[in-house]
């Protein structure tokens, strides 16, 4: 595993696309209501990340036709924008990317579509929180794991299910960079021990009935085998001296 460690000016880089990912997401947030489509959405994203002189980083990426994942009620992740109207008590999560000097940032939130119900807003709330669990032992001298269990914990103790198949992952001038962030703890390990310079993307994501999940034929989107509702909050992280620095809020 080649962890890549990031320098002062590699950081001071970061903090630039971070900074236009998390401006993305408060753009889209005022525009997620009943009638919108997702690809209206993903255009909203796409003008933006353009007249801040950055790259989309998920447009293309692999095939992936959009600037955004617009994942609704039981779509996992990986959702592709479409003509779809978002009707009143849905949620959906979003997913995006920016590119700007060389390096990448990396961010999701789900959001409200109107009122939705209790059940919908404790899995918003329960998913959010589970990522600021996980982060209070994103410091150096804890090992990655330790954050995977913290997430887990939180997840599991609210009656809702960690998804095994996708995880977070290193990001920097690669998207995706080791090491891999699962949200549970592997049997018995610790991952590698956490030092200054790292940059995470964590993003626990969350089912509220069972952990399994399946690809639907487009090859991208992933749903709840079940057909229950999923939910997906993701912010970049960097390691410092001290507490961890997120990049993306």
């Amino acid at each position: 595993m080649a962890i890549t460690i990031k320098n002062d000016k590699h950081i001071e880089l970061m903090r630039e696309a971070g900074k236009i990912n998390a401006q993305v997401l408060e753009l889209i947030a005022k525009h997620i209501k009943p009638g919108i489509s997702t690809k209206e959405l993903d255009k909203i994203a796409f003008d933006f990340i353009k007249s801040n002189d950055a790259i989309p980083s998920f447009k293309g990426y692999g095939g992936f036709p959009a600037s955004i994942c617009a994942s609704v009620n039981n779509q996992l992740i990986h959702g592709i924008p479409s003509d779809i109207l978002l009707k009143e008590g849905d949620i959906i999560s979003i997913d995006v990317g920016t590119y700007k000097n060389g390096f990448h940032a990396d961010a999701a939130r789900t959001f409200p579509v109107g009122n939705i119900s209790d059940e919908a807003k404790k899995l918003i709330d329960v998913t959010t929180k589970s990522f600021f669990e996980g982060i209070k032992f994103a410091k150096v001298g804890y090992y990655l794991y330790d954050i995977s269990a913290a997430i887990q914990k939180y997840i599991e103790d609210n009656g809702f299910s960690v998804v095994r198949d996708y995880v977070g992952h290193g990001i920097g001038k690669q998207l995706h960079e080791d090491p891999q962030i699962p949200n549970y703890r592997p049997f018995n390990k610790k991952g590698p021990k956490l030092i200054r310079g790292m940059a995470l993307a964590i993003e626990p994501m969350v089912n509220v009935g069972a952990k399994d999940i399946k690809v639907l034929q487009d090859g991208w989107t992933v749903v709840t085998k079940d057909g229950s509702l999923s939910a997906h909050y993701e912010n970049t992280v960097l390691i410092t001296e001290n507490e961890p620095e997120i990049l993306t809020l």
